[in-house]
């Protein structure tokens, strides 16, 4: 076994072209919302709270949340801790956009109020980021289309509402096609950049060679990589396939055998990578904070990369059955 590689640490890096500065981890929000159908955890609302009051402790200061997050529970919870401890300081704050759940209204209209929604339950007069949240839902040509919602936050940006703005969905072809538009300073992705699937490395390809932020979440791949198979954990956000999790049962041998925890090494697969700016890692206990930074610093041997590679890991979309 070769010499293991030093602890990550929690770098701080440039978002894209805009001025703000994120860590390397992101604090994830959505659990907080208190969907246990949607991320097979409950947050009740003090220990949330308890969870952000740790979070906004610790030297993570990117955070990741949703207008839709458990009906915009979470981002009420976040402006309410930011309001105990004197508002963002040095944080860094990102929201998104979403169509009316209700109705599937994706429009420009829709875009504006959703902005305006985030900024009242998190007490806030300005966003420093936003993204619009899973165009999948819609058609590209729509979401371009003059008046739409490309448009509407390119407006909201120029009265100053919104600092920078994002794309954050899910199929990487449909990603890639909102970056090449030079529209966006940064790309959410998720379930696509793990140990498990490699199915984003084009988009990180293409966003590196334009300067465009790369946030990757689901490093756990919704969870199954750091909890294992038989654990009831759910691999993005779905129901865990045999063959994947005898896979993840082999990655968790070869870990094993190295003497890395297997939730280490799929924390530190995002993070060792130069062409991801911010990993975000949902969390819904306070004690998980200090459990992420500690499996951010786990040392990590040069050879259990290679063994886990051998396994094998797929490029194809984990998540192709939910969009067509």
């Amino acid at each position: 076994m070769m010499s293991p590689m030093p602890s990550q640490p929690i770098a701080s890096r440039s978002f894209g072209p805009t001025n703000l500065i994120v860590t390397s981890l992101c604090i994830g929000t959505a659990p907080l919302g208190d969907v246990p159908g949607d991320y097979g955890v409950s947050a009740p609302e003090d220990r949330a709270l308890e969870t952000l009051r740790a979070a906004m402790a610790s030297p993570i200061t990117f955070f990741d949340t949703s207008n839709n997050y458990g009906s915009g529970r979470s981002e009420t919870r976040i402006g309410r801790v930011l309001k105990e401890v004197g508002g963002l300081g040095s944080r860094v704050l990102a929201t998104k956009a979403d169509r009316d759940m209700t109705t599937g209204d994706f429009s420009g209209d829709r875009m504006k109020r959703s902005i305006e929604e985030s900024l009242e339950r998190l007490g806030l007069d300005h966003l420093q980021f936003a993204y619009i949240h899973d165009p999948e839902h819609t058609t590209f040509e729509y979401i371009t289309s003059k008046g739409g919602a490309l448009d509407a936050m390119q407006d909201l940006q120029r009265q100053g509402v919104i600092g920078g703005i994002g794309i954050s969905g899910g199929p990487i072809d449909m990603l890639i096609r909102y970056v090449e538009t030079g529209a966006f300073a940064a790309v959410e992705t998720h379930n696509r950049f793990t140990l498990l699937n490699r199915s984003a490395v084009p988009l990180l390809d293409v966003c590196a060679a334009r300067g465009v932020a790369v946030v990757n979440a689901a490093a756990y791949g919704s969870g199954l990589l750091a909890k294992g198979p038989g654990s009831g954990a759910r691999y993005a956000y779905q129901q865990v396939p045999q063959a994947i999790a005898e896979r993840v049962r082999r990655i968790e041998a070869v870990c094993a055998q190295h003497g890395v925890p297997m939730a280490a090494a799929a924390l530190q697969f995002s993070m060792r990578d130069p062409r991801v700016t911010s990993t975000v890692v949902g969390m819904s206990r306070p004690e998980r904070v200090e459990q992420t930074l500690a499996l951010a610093s786990v040392p990590i041997p040069d050879d259990l990369w290679p063994a886990i590679d051998a396994i094998g890991f797929d490029m194809d979309d984990p998540e192709a059955n939910r969009w067509g």
